[in-house]
């Protein structure tokens, strides 16, 4: 996964691309569940929380962002950066 890719999400949560955020969502071993419309549903077995993003304008919600750097945090050294 892109390194400045990653440190851009960490630096600006308010400005993720809703393609990026789906991208390092399944980089970090997250599975595309479904969604209707602007939304997409990513689950990850054995972790009990979910990631949903909205796109809204191409981007992402801050609250969304953050969540999807929760789990960077969390899942990123497995996955060999």
């Amino acid at each position: 996964m892109n390194k400045k890719l990653l440190a851009a999400i960490r630096n600006n949560p308010k400005d993720v691309r809703f393609e990026d955020a789906g991208n390092v969502a399944e980089w970090l071993g997250f599975v595309h569940k479904g969604g209707k419309g602007s939304h997409r549903a990513f689950s990850r077995s054995g972790e009990r929380i979910g990631l949903n993003f909205q796109d809204r304008s191409g981007r992402i919600p801050a609250y969304q962002a953050r969540q999807l750097i929760a789990m960077m945090d969390k899942y990123e050294k497995e996955q060999g950066s």
